[in-house]
């Protein structure tokens, strides 16, 4: 996919001052009483769950800073990061396979490094059993990222589209040319901050019961038992002051999707 001939430092810059007072809300009230937390699983190359300064041991010993994305989405959930998404070899000798995706209801994919073919298969199949599916793929990442290339905790910059989105009848495409700004879009309820997003289309409209939502930045379909929400940008989760305050637009996004 071609990468976008703005630079990602201008389109973060125009990001800064797009929202000047998105942080600024005024956090809810806790309730008196936590409801139950659903579990999430959670793929993604961006730094949601450990931040990308911390070290080994700095992690191991449980003295990370946790990044703000992964304090919004614990608000609410569980979270279970995950490496694959394919059943992998037991353990032991005889020993039976280890799924990923087993007793998960909800699944974020939010840019991945890149979906094996068994990653491809066991994805389809876990939302047609009935899983709900929250997958954002951004052709170009506006977020700064002070790590060398080749790093391997640097993000994916430029998501690759899975298979399995063209199985489920949609296609992503980017216009390299388009305005580097940023401008909101509603998705249900919510409104959705996009920068520089892709272009979701539906290419077979017999492979799913899709919906084009957020002026083409995203869509929904319901696929077997499952539904799955295809998000061509990422931004809301690589920027905190589009968030607002207490990150609130990103939790009531995954609130939105994955209910």
């Amino acid at each position: 996919m071609p990468r976008p001939r703005n630079s990602r430092a201008r389109a973060a810059a125009l990001l800064l001052l797009a929202l000047p007072v998105a942080g600024c809300d005024t956090a809810p009230a806790a309730p008196d009483s936590a409801p139950p937390r659903d579990k999430l699983g959670l793929m993604t190359s961006l730094p949601l769950y450990w931040p990308l300064e911390a070290g080994v041991e700095e992690i191991a010993s449980g003295r990370a800073p946790v990044p703000w994305q992964r304090a919004a989405l614990e608000a609410a959930h569980v979270i279970e990061p995950l490496d694959s998404l394919a059943p992998v070899p037991g353990l032991g000798a005889g020993a039976p396979a280890l799924d990923p995706l087993a007793g998960l209801a909800r699944l974020a994919v939010i840019q991945p490094r890149g979906l094996s073919p068994a990653d491809n298969v066991a994805l389809d199949a876990w939302v047609r059993a009935g899983g709900r599916l929250l997958l954002a793929l951004d052709p170009a990442l506006t977020g700064e990222y002070d790590l060398p290339l080749g790093d391997p905790r640097r993000p994916a910059e430029a998501a690759l589209i899975p298979p399995v989105v063209a199985r489920w009848g949609l296609a992503v495409r980017f216009d390299e040319t388009q305005d580097a700004g940023l401008s909101e879009r509603a998705l249900g309820k919510t409104a959705l901050p996009i920068a520089q997003a892709g272009e979701v289309t539906v290419i077979d409209p017999s492979a799913a019961d899709c919906a084009l939502l957020a002026q083409g930045a995203a869509a929904q379909c319901k696929v077997g038992k499952g539904v799955v929400t295809l998000i061509a940008d990422a931004a809301l989760f690589e920027h905190r002051e589009l968030a607002g305050g207490d990150a609130r637009r990103l939790g009531a996004l995954v609130r939105e999707v994955l209910g």
